[in-house]
């Protein structure tokens, strides 16, 4: 049940929604447990913005195994699943994106970098389940840009997959989302450095950007609880200002302004309804078993946006997540992810098995 991280090579032309092209392309993907003889137990998660391949390392608490009391094994158990996630093209954690050889100049490409979709990315990830045979996926599953990314997978490809779990995101991303992200890469243009062919281009912009971002992860209540002050008397250095400082420097020591700056692109130009007759259509032409769960709290996929996904979605269930957290509560509240998550497979297993004896 080892754990362990592969490189796939797409040596071929890519040609990308916008009509741009990369010469090829990889994808760094992570692995967790074991198939099974009839490969039907995969798992396959698609991460948030700033995520990396190693589902482990952001979302633990969906994949802890059954050695531990039953109602605090994972949705996930990898005992049972064969789990597996890849780093999104236009990443910067082992993935093709900005700062990744251009082969046709040498460097870098840098701001060069074309724009991405959702469904170019999809695209890619398609291209490593082809490469590594899997017929059908499980569940798919994936929260904010990962749950956008898995409703345009289970539209482009509906045979692939049993099931599906979009959790915290939407069918087009809303203006409210779109004026967020392009403050944030405002705040990254503001940087002097920017304009700089360097990997370190922006790092101080993206501080400020993710001090923006962090303001509709969460909400008034989540500072409010967690950054008051315990004293009447401060003037200065109040905590809130301490953690926005704190959360722009971690990010910045950890990703990079042109991948923040390619992904959340690809968020604003997510519309499953583009190209199709409408996104009622789009949705309508998925045939995974589908959960859709959205967070009470969340101000920047509020739960209109899952609620219609469930209304167009053939036979799909809603769930909501109560959180302290916003949007950040697909993160934190592992034990009621796992709960709706293990109630519904229970129950797609039931109605399968119900399905099968009747024929």
């Amino acid at each position: 049940m080892s754990k362990s991280d592969h490189i796939f090579h797409h040596p071929n032309e890519f040609v990308l929604e916008s009509g741009e092209k990369l010469s090829g392309f990889q994808l760094k993907y992570t692995t967790l447990g074991r198939l099974n003889k009839e490969r039907s137990n995969i798992i396959w998660i698609c991460h948030a913005l700033t995520g990396n391949s190693d589902f482990t390392d952001w979302w633990s608490g969906s994949f802890r195994d059954g050695s531990l009391p039953t109602e605090q094994v994972g949705a996930f158990d990898p005992n049972e699943y064969f789990i597996i996630c890849a780093n999104s093209l236009g990443g910067c954690y082992g993935s093709t994106g900005p700062l990744s050889l251009n082969p046709d100049i040498g460097k870098p490409f840098y701001h060069s970098f074309p724009l991405l979709t959702n469904r170019d990315i999809i695209r890619a990830f398609d291209l490593l389940r082809l490469h590594l045979e899997f017929e059908k996926i499980h569940t798919l599953v994936g929260g904010s840009l990962g749950g956008q990314q898995v409703l345009e997978w289970a539209i482009e490809c509906p045979e692939v997959f049993q099931h599906i779990i979009p959790v915290a995101c939407n069918a087009k991303h809303s203006p409210w989302g779109i004026a967020i992200n392009e403050a944030q890469r405002m705040a990254i243009a503001t940087d002097p450095t920017w304009k700089e062919n360097d990997a370190r281009a922006g790092s101080e912009g993206i501080k400020a950007a993710r001090a923006m971002g962090m303001i509709s992860f969460r909400t008034y209540k989540t500072y409010d609880q967690t950054q008051a002050e315990k004293t009447n008397e401060k003037l200065d250095d109040f905590r809130a200002a301490t953690y926005q400082l704190y959360q722009g420097e971690k990010l910045a020591n950890r990703f990079n302004a042109f991948s923040y700056w390619t992904l959340t692109k690809a968020m604003d130009n997510h519309n499953v309804g583009r190209g199709k007759e409408s996104i009622a259509a789009a949705l309508g032409r998925i045939k995974a078993r589908t959960l859709v769960i959205g967070i009470d709290t969340d101000i920047l996929f509020p739960t209109p946006e899952q609620k219609l996904l469930a209304e167009h979605i053939p036979h799909a269930r809603y769930e909501t997540i109560s959180s302290l957290y916003g949007h950040d509560g697909f993160l934190v509240e592992f034990d009621q992810f796992n709960q709706v998550v293990k109630k519904f497979l229970a129950a797609s297993e039931k109605a399968h098995l119900h399905s099968t004896e009747k024929n």
